[in-house]
């Protein structure tokens, strides 16, 4: 048995049982892969998948418990060599993000340069999701950590560190009605006009739509988008009233007039969920410590490690924030 048998295991329990995307995953060849879970089920002495034909149909209830024990092993391989890596002070790997378009477009690059200036030969990957998928992605281990905000309470499925706190803005074209009455919109204004906002608005959770729901109203949101620029894009196109997050918007944005949103929708918290019981490269704090720098890396640390309870201090607004980056 070999730790390369047991990734391939996982790949292909994670691949929904599709050999060809598994192979894909782990970079080997379909051939290869089915020949080492072949090796596998033989020194086992029993089968690992229900077969029909050359597909695999279903895993079996003795594979299941070696898969999940596999998924154990795999996690202390990696923990080990992270550890040892980190011994070494090596300054060099991946780092994996799953993340927002948001962060990942007006966030992330200060902070990533930081760290590519610090650690050089730090390849750093960002696979831009929803924040459920960024947290999938934290979940599988396809991410070494998730970027991702909340208007409620922390993020599940890791330690959830608190970044910064941002507002939402209500952007429209210059000339538009709501520029012209020169005053910023209410939540009775905003009821009256198509709404361009983030995906996730149009789900009965979203806490845009609670925030209408409690004063009784009901948005019209004409249209949603993952990318803060399309939707920019869409209100300068005449299509609605923009709702999005305060740091994409810059002074490069001069042609749309911009408002802090009602007082009624809630501030929002932007998160780095790490994953547990994984030793991060320490590489992979640095970047958590330049996104806050309000935390200690020593307590940041000790938190990971099971040593302290998370009490983290208030998080900074977003605008007192970049202040702090740039002074």
């Amino acid at each position: 048995m070999t730790l390369t048998q047991l990734r391939y295991l996982v790949a292909i329990a994670d691949a929904g049982l599709n050999i060809t995307l598994a192979a894909q995953r782990v970079h080997a060849t379909q051939p290869g892969l089915s020949k080492q879970i072949k090796q596998l089920e033989d020194e086992l002495g029993f089968l690992l998948f229900v077969r029909k034909g050359r597909s695999l149909e279903s895993i079996t209830p003795a594979g299941a418990e070696v898969l999940e024990r596999a998924r154990v092993i795999l996690a202390e391989a990696a923990n080990i060599r992270a550890y040892a890596a980190n011994r070494r002070r090596e300054s060099q790997g991946p780092l994996t993000l799953g993340t927002t378009h948001t962060q990942a477009r007006f966030v992330l690059p200060p902070a990533i340069a930081r760290i590519k200036r610090e650690f050089p030969q730090v390849s750093v990957h960002l696979q831009q999701a929803a924040e459920g998928a960024a947290l999938d992605l934290l979940g599988r281990g396809d991410a070494d950590m998730a970027v991702v905000s909340t208007a409620g309470p922390a993020p599940q499925g890791g330690v959830a560190v608190p970044l910064y706190r941002w507002r939402r803005l209500v952007v429209v074209p210059r000339g538009h009605a709501l520029d012209r009455a020169g005053t910023a919109p209410d939540m009775h204004g905003l009821a009256r006009h198509p709404l361009i906002s983030y995906e996730s608005s149009t789900r009965p959770e979203s806490s845009l739509r609670r925030a209408f729901a409690g004063l009784g109203l009901e948005p019209h949101i004409a249209l949603t988008a993952l990318d803060a620029d399309l939707i920019k894009t869409y209100v300068r196109a005449g299509l609605g009233v923009g709702l999005l997050a305060e740091m994409a918007v810059s002074s490069g944005d001069a042609d749309l007039r911009a408002w802090p949103a009602p007082a009624a929708i809630p501030e929002c918290t932007a998160w780095a969920v790490l994953p547990r019981d994984r030793v991060l490269r320490d590489y992979a704090l640095e970047l958590v410590h330049a996104l806050a720098p309000q935390i200690d890396k020593r307590d940041l640390r000790r938190v990971l490690d099971g040593n302290l309870e998370p009490r983290w201090p208030e998080p900074p607004s977003w605008e007192s924030l970049t202040q702090t980056i740039t002074s």
